[in-house]
C-alpha cells in the first residue's frame, strides 16, 4: 500500500469519527428528554393512563412504583430523617395509624394492583368512599392502611399506595385526583403471619375493585388468575414455616 493511499485511508477514518463525535456529542436542547409534571390547565401534556394513547412503555410504572415503594418501606421502617428536637414541655404526639415499628426489618414485599379498566380513571371522591368501605384507614405516610383492631400500634397489616408518584393521598385536594390505580402492599415481617395478612389484603383488593369498577392485577401488572393466586400463597406458606422455624432456634 503506497503512503498517499494510506493517508486517505486515515483521512476517511477521521472525517467518519469526527461525524460521529458532532452526532452523538451534541448538547440536547433545554427541556429535551424531560418529563414535564401534569396539571389541571395544562391540556397538551396529561400524565400517562392505562389504556390511553400517552400510555408509557411497558415496565415503567411499574419502575416508578417499584421505586416508591422502596421509599415507603425505608420511611415507614424507620429510616426518616430527623427532625428538630420538640421543646421540653411539649407533650409527644401519637404515633400516627399505620407506622411501621421503628427498626424491624423489612425482607420482602408484596404487592397487588387494583386499576381501572381501560379507557377509564379513578376519581379521588370515589377511591376515598371505596377505601372506607374496604376497612382502609388514612394514616401514616399520607396513605391508607388495614390495622389491627384495637392494637394500631402493631404497624399495619398491609397498605394502600397510589400507583402513581409520589404515592400518597393529598387529603386537602383529594376530590381533584385523578389517577389509573393503587397499589396494595404488604411488608414482611409484620404484625400477622405472612399467608394471614395476604387472605385479608387479597379480599380488600378484590372489594376495592369491585366497588370502582377495576381490575386486580399482580406484581407484573397482568390479570390475577388463579394459578398464580395459589402460587403465592404457597410461597407465603413456606416463608412462615421459615419464620417459626428462626424462632424455635432463638429460643
Amino acid at each position: 500500500m503506497s503512503t498517499n493511499e494510506l493517508r486517505v485511508i486515515i483521512a476517511v477514518i477521521g472525517a467518519i469519527a469526527f461525524a460521529l463525535i458532532y452526532l452523538f456529542g451534541r448538547p440536547k436542547k433545554p427541556g429535551q428528554g424531560r418529563r414535564m409534571p401534569w396539571t389541571r390547565d395544562n391540556t397538551d401534556r396529561v400524565e400517562p393512563t392505562f389504556g390511553e394513547p400517552t400510555q408509557p412503555e411497558q415496565g415503567e410504572l411499574d419502575v416508578q412504583l417499584h421505586e416508591e415503594l422502596e421509599r415507603l418501606g425505608s420511611a415507614i421502617a424507620g429510616k426518616r430523617s430527623e427532625s428538630q428536637p420538640a421543646p421540653e414541655l411539649a407533650a409527644p404526639k401519637a404515633p400516627a395509624a399505620g407506622m411501621r415499628p421503628a427498626g424491624l426489618p423489612i425482607e420482602r414485599i408484596v404487592t397487588l394492583f387494583v386499576a381501572a379498566r381501560d379507557g377509564e380513571i379513578i376519581h379521588g371522591s370515589d377511591l376515598i368512599v371505596a377505601a372506607e368501605k374496604a376497612g382502609l384507614a388514612f394514616g401514616d405516610m399520607g396513605i391508607f392502611h388495614r390495622l389491627i383492631s384495637g392494637k394500631p400500634e402493631a404497624g399495619p397489616v398491609f397498605s394502600m399506595a397510589n400507583m402513581i408518584k409520589p404515592g400518597s393521598f393529598d387529603m386537602r385536594a383529594i376530590d381533584e385526583l385523578q389517577t389509573p390505580g393503587v397499589s396494595f402492599f404488604m411488608t414482611l415481617p409484620g404484625p400477622l403471619p405472612a399467608l394471614d395478612a395476604w387472605d385479608a389484603m387479597l379480599p380488600t383488593a378484590q372489594r376495592l375493585a369491585e366497588l370502582l369498577d377495576a381490575s386486580v392485577l399482580d406484581e407484573g401488572r397482568n390479570a390475577l388468575g388463579r394459578q398464580r393466586i395459589a402460587h403465592l400463597r404457597d410461597e407465603l406458606r413456606a416463608w412462615d414455616r421459615r419464620q417459626e422455624r428462626n424462632q424455635i432456634r432463638l429460643r
